[in-house]
């Protein structure tokens, strides 16, 4: 199945950073770019926690609420801007 999975990543016409996930909805990376993206994204994400840790006790919940809504929003506006369209996907398409 790993294998089944590599060739259809590397089946990128068209370049793209992302493609739709076989399984379920949404996309996984596919490009060295797009990698890139989730590494930052997740980098963004420790580095707030480190941030809010030494502000103000009574802000920390909503800071982090808005940092995680601000960084995910961006992600998902450069999956949909640099991948394929989402949608629901349960396996691989018939031949």
């Amino acid at each position: 199945m790993f294998e089944r999975y590599l060739a259809y990543a590397k089946d990128n016409p068209k370049g793209l950073w992302f493609k739709q996930k076989r399984f379920g909805w949404g996309w996984a990376p596919v490009k060295w770019q797009g990698w890139l993206v989730i590494v930052g994204y997740v980098a963004l994400l420790v580095a707030a926690t480190k941030t809010i840790d030494e502000s103000a006790p009574k802000d920390v919940p909503v800071t982090f609420l808005v940092l995680v809504i601000l960084l995910t929003t961006a992600l998902f506006a450069i999956a949909y801007k640099k991948g394929e369209k989402p949608k629901w996907n349960w396996g691989w398409p018939k031949k």
